[in-house]
């Protein structure tokens, strides 16, 4: 009788480390380097003056200046600042990871 709850114990920790190793691990490290490929091209794009938010940033405040108090109020009211970030870093998001050959 122990010989046979013995196996079935090491059937069941053999079962557990397989599936630990075959997809837990591998998809951990997968993903890892595909964090990690993306956040070092978005580091080089940024450096290297290939993204031209600055001199964009700097063109639409000064056209933005220009708006009414009443228009500044509903845009405050509903929060829109926070909707254009939020569009922005999304279209950007999903244009470099297009850019990846292997997720695109």
């Amino acid at each position: 009788m122990p010989a046979a709850l013995f196996g079935i114990l090491m059937s069941a920790l053999r079962t557990m480390l397989g599936f630990l190793l075959r997809s837990v691990i591998v998809k951990f490290v997968t993903f890892f380097a595909l964090f990690f490929i993306v956040k070092e091209f978005v580091n080089v794009l940024v450096s290297s003056q290939l993204y031209p938010g600055a001199t964009q940033a700097s063109s639409l405040s000064s056209a933005l200046s220009g708006m009414p108090s009443s228009v500044w109020y509903f845009l405050d009211l509903f929060s829109a600042s926070t909707g254009f970030s939020t569009v922005i870093s999304a279209y950007a998001t999903r244009f470099i990871i297009r850019r990846i050959p292997v997720i695109g």
